[in-house]
């Protein structure tokens, strides 16, 4: 991975311990919409830690992938990424 490992691996712990935290509001039987909040600070650093390995991915394997010239793979890089976009929209 060309990502800051670093980086999303701090993203990621943080997403962790709010699931965790959200957990444990279920299991207090918390308010409903202070859950939601939880969940939706959870899924935005997510979306952050994704956000983060696409953007690496773009600039180290898309980039060399276009330096190359090879038109096959350039055009399975465009797939690949269609996919993605496809998929978390």
């Amino acid at each position: 991975m060309k990502a800051d490992s670093k980086n999303v691996a701090r993203l990621l712990r943080t997403a962790r311990g709010q699931i965790d935290g959200v957990l444990r509001m279920i299991e207090e039987d918390r308010y409903c919409l202070d859950i939601t909040g939880q969940i939706s600070a959870a899924s935005s650093i997510l979306k952050k830690a994704r956000s983060e390995v696409l953007r690496a991915h773009l600039r180290s394997c898309v980039a060399d992938t276009l330096k190359s010239g090879n038109s096959e793979d350039i055009d399975r890089k465009v797939e690949e990424l269609i996919t993605v976009m496809e998929k978390n929209t």
